[in-house]
C-alpha cells in the first residue's frame, strides 16, 4: 500500500496522563490504511485503551495529559480536533454498551446522532430503519435498550455509529460480555461492515481466537505502552510470541503442538478451517491410546450447601424467567453455569444472594432457608462477584475497597492490613494499592472486586464472568488462586461464564440454563460433546472439539487429554 495514504497515522507518538509520572504510550509509530481491519492486542495496562482514545480524540479533549509526536486521523491532527469533529471520522463502540445508551428505545438510540445533526424526522426515519436492518435489529426498534440481550445491545451501539458514513469504526472489547454464539455473530457483523461497507475497522480485544474466525489484515501487539510487533496473524502464530505477552494462543494450535510437536504448516494458521488436520490422524490416535484420559468422578461432601425446590421468579408477574424444580449443590463442588445471554444465569445468582426474592419456592443455604434473611446475613456466607465491577466498587482507593468488607465486619486493623495485602499481591494490584479506583482499567477493576470478596473466606463463592476483560496471564493467575482457595478452604464455587475452556479447566459440573430452566446438569466435557445441546443453549464447542472432528478422533477424549494445555 505504498502509494496509498494511511487513514490513521502515529509518528513517534507519546502520551502521559496528567495524574501519572511516566508516559502510558511511548514513541508509537503505526500506519493503518483505508479498508484495513486491524486488531490491537496486549496485556492489561499495556496502553490499548489509551491508544484507542487517541484515535477517537477522547485524548486529549477529555483525558488531559502531555502529548509528543503526531497523530493524524483522516487528515486531521489530533491536537486540532474536538471530540465532536472526530465523531465525523470515527464511530466508537464501547466495551460497556450500557454506558453508551442515551435513548428510551432502540430506535431513539440509533437516531441520537441524527438528532444532534438536526436531521428532519421524515429523513431520519428511513436512515434509522436502514441502520437497524444492517445489524438485524429492525424488529426491536420500540424495545428498551436495557431489556436487550448482550449481543443485541452491542448491535444497537453499532447501529448508532453507522450514520454519517464515518470511514473508521473503533471497537473496544466488543466480545467481553457475550456468549460464544453471540460473539460469532458480532465478529461476522464487524467483518461485513469491513468488507461490504468498506469501513476501516480497529478492534481492541482479548479474545484473539474468536476475532480470528474472520480474516484480519494486521495485528498490533502492545506492551508497556510500546509496540512490540506488528504483522499478519500468521506472523504472530509462527513466532509463538503471544502467550509471553498475556494473550492466549488459539486452542487448536496448542493442541496440535502438544500432540505432534512442531507444525509443518507455516501459513494460514489463523483459522482452524484452514488447518490440514487430516494428515495428523495416526499421531492423534496414538496420542489418545497412550494417554487414555479417564473420567474420574469429582469427590464432594455429602453436605448440601444450596437446595432449591420449585423455584419461580418473574420480573413482570406473568412470565417466569426462573423455573427450577429441584437442585442440590454440595460443599466443595466447582460448578459452571452456562447458557446464552438472557437465559436467566445472572437472575439465578441474584436469587441465591438475596438481591431478588422468589415469587414462590424455597432456597436453602447451609441448611437454613434464606427467606427472611437480610442481604447482609446471606452475604456472610455467600459472596457474589458481579459481572460489571463498576456496580460493586464504592471506595476511593484500591486498598480501601479491598478492606471495606473486613472493616464492616469489625475486623482488627492488623488483620485487615494482612488480608488486604495478601489479596492484592495475588491479584497483581499491590503496587497500585494507593491508586484511586477510577485510574484502574476495566480488567484491573475486575481483579479488585475479586480481591475484595475473597478476603472474607466465604462458604459459597459466586462469580459472574470473573475473567471477562482479562488477559491470559491474569486469567491464569486469578483462576489458579481461586482453585487454591476453593481446595484449601473447601469452598463451593459457582462460576457464570461464557468461556467454555474455563468451564473445562476449572469446574467439574455444568448447569446449562435456557429460558430460566436447567436443561442439563452433567460433566462439562460431556455437555460440550452434545452438539444439539450446544446449539440449543447458544454455547460453542471449543476449537479442540472441532479439531478432533477434522482429524477423525473423539472430541471429548481429546479435550480431556489436552485440558491442561
Amino acid at each position: 500500500m505504498s502509494d496509498v495514504k494511511p487513514i490513521i497515522s502515529f509518528k513517534n507518538f507519546s502520551f502521559r496522563y496528567q495524574t501519572q509520572q511516566e508516559p502510558t504510550l511511548k514513541k508509537i509509530t503505526l500506519d493503518i490504511f483505508p479498508g484495513e481491519k486491524v486488531l490491537i492486542l496486549g496485556p492489561s495496562g499495556s496502553g490499548k485503551t489509551t491508544l484507542a482514545k487517541c484515535i477517537n480524540a477522547l485524548i486529549p479533549n477529555q483525558d488531559k495529559g502531555e502529548v509528543s509526536g503526531s497523530c493524524i486521523v483522516n487528515s486531521k491532527n489530533l491536537m486540532e480536533t474536538s471530540v465532536f469533529e472526530r465523531g465525523n471520522d470515527v464511530g466508537t463502540v464501547l466495551q460497556d454498551s450500557d454506558a453508551q445508551f442515551v435513548g428510551l428505545s432502540v430506535g431513539e438510540d440509533i437516531a441520537f446522532y441524527l438528532e444532534n445533526k438536526n436531521v428532519p424526522l421524515d429523513k431520519m426515519k428511513p436512515l434509522v430503519a436502514k441502520a437497524a436492518n444492517t445489524v438485524d435489529l429492525d424488529r426491536f426498534l420500540k424495545q428498551l435498550p436495557f431489556d436487550l440481550s448482550g449481543g443485541q445491545k452491542q448491535r444497537t451501539a453499532i447501529a448508532g455509529i453507522l450514520h454519517g458514513s464515518v470511514p473508521i469504526l473503533l471497537f473496544d472489547e466488543p466480545l467481553a460480555a457475550l456468549n460464544p454464539d453471540m460473539s460469532h455473530s458480532i465478529v461476522d457483523l464487524i467483518d461485513r461492515l469491513n468488507q461490504r461497507e468498506k469501513k476501516t475497522v480497529v478492534v481492541v480485544e482479548h479474545r484473539f481466537e474468536e476475532v480470528l474466525s474472520k480474516a484480519v489484515d494486521k495485528i498490533v501487539l502492545l506492551n508497556d505502552g510500546e509496540i512490540i510487533k506488528q504483522g499478519t496473524p500468521d506472523d504472530f502464530l509462527r513466532d509463538d510470541i503471544l502467550e509471553k505477552y498475556g494473550i492466549r494462543n488459539p486452542l487448536y494450535l496448542d493442541c496440535l503442538k502438544k500432540v505432534v510437536g512442531s507444525i509443518k504448516q507455516k501459513n494460514q494458521l489463523w483459522n482452524i478451517e484452514l488447518i490440514d488436520a487430516a494428515t495428523y490422524r495416526s499421531e492423534f490416535q496414538r496420542f489418545l491410546d497412550q494417554t487414555k484420559p479417564e473420567t474420574i468422578p469429582h469427590k464432594v461432601s455429602d453436605q448440601s450447601v444450596v437446595g432449591i425446590q420449585d423455584l419461580r421468579f418473574s420480573y413482570d408477574g406473568e412470565h417466569d424467567v426462573i423455573a427450577i424444580d429441584r437442585l442440590n449443590i454440595h460443599q466443595g463442588e466447582k460448578i459452571s453455569i452456562v447458557g446464552k445471554n438472557g437465559s436467566g444465569k445472572s437472575t439465578f445468582a441474584k436469587l441465591l444472594t438475596g438481591v431478588l426474592k422468589p415469587d414462590s419456592g424455597k432456597i436453602t443455604e447451609l441448611g437454613h432457608p434464606i427467606n427472611g434473611q437480610t442481604i447482609q446475613e446471606i452475604g456472610n456466607n455467600v459472596a457474589y462477584v458481579m459481572q460489571d465491577p463498576n456496580k460493586m466498587i464504592v471506595e476511593d482507593t484500591v486498598e480501601e475497597e479491598t478492606g471495606l468488607a473486613l472493616k464492616l465486619h469489625h475486623k482488627s486493623a492488623d488483620e485487615i492490613k494482612t488480608k488486604v495485602a495478601e489479596a492484592l499481591k495475588i491479584t497483581d494490584l499491590y503496587s497500585m494499592r494507593h491508586w484511586p479506583v477510577n485510574a484502574l482499567s476495566y480488567g484491573q477493576k475486575k481483579r479488585l472486586t475479586v480481591a475484595s470478596l475473597l478476603v472474607l473466606d466465604p462458604a459459597i463463592l459466586i462469580m459472574d464472568e470473573p475473567t471477562a476483560g482479562q488477559d491470559f496471564y491474569h486469567y491464569k493467575r486469578i483462576m489458579t488462586f481461586i482453585d487454591k482457595v476453593v481446595r484449601e478452604k473447601n469452598i463451593t464455587l459457582m462460576i457464570i461464564t461464557h468461556d467454555m475452556q474455563l468451564t473445562l479447566e476449572h469446574t467439574n459440573r455444568a448447569l446449562v440454563m435456557d429460558q430460566g430452566a436447567i436443561i442439563a446438569d452433567d460433566d462439562p466435557f460431556k455437555i460440550l460433546n452434545d452438539k444439539s445441546l450446544v446449539r440449543q443453549a447458544g454455547l460453542s464447542q471449543t476449537s479442540i472439539y472441532r479439531l478432533a472432528e477434522k482429524v477423525g478422533v473423539n472430541g471429548e477424549a481429546l479435550a480431556r487429554a489436552t485440558v491442561d494445555i
